[in-house]
């Protein structure tokens, strides 16, 4: 039997997205010797090659990268920050049980309602 866990969500249903494949050897061919004489072209004319162009555009597909790494870290720290959080108050609480007693205990009973329906809202 599953416990019901309020640090973690449900995982949801992965989508299935295949797309097909085809490959045409003449096509590719035909388009690596469109680019070779586009450069020759480029080149005879003293224009930018598109080499730096391409340059660029890696380095810039790295930087997304990386940031889209750095996103996943952050999702870690608020999980570990919230777990934190909750272990801390309920420490809390159950000092300020032990000194002022069952009134303490009627306001988590009043604020368990709050918590729920914020927590279902999103």
């Amino acid at each position: 039997m599953k416990f019901v866990s309020l640090f973690s969500k449900t995982p949801s249903n992965k989508k299935f997205d295949y797309k097909p494949r085809f490959y045409d050897q003449k096509a590719e061919e035909r388009k690596e010797r469109e680019d070779r004489i586009r450069q020759e072209v480029e080149r005879e004319r003293g224009e930018k090659s598109s080499e730096a162009n391409d340059y660029k555009s890696r380095i810039a597909g790295s930087f997304q990268s990386a940031r889209k790494r750095s996103n996943r870290g952050k999702g870690e720290l608020n999980v570990i920050l919230l777990r934190s959080g909750l272990l801390l108050f309920l420490a809390l609480f159950a000092m300020a049980y032990l000194t002022w007693g069952p009134p303490v205990l009627y306001s988590l009973l009043l604020a368990i309602p709050i918590y729920v329906y914020f927590r279902l809202k999103n």
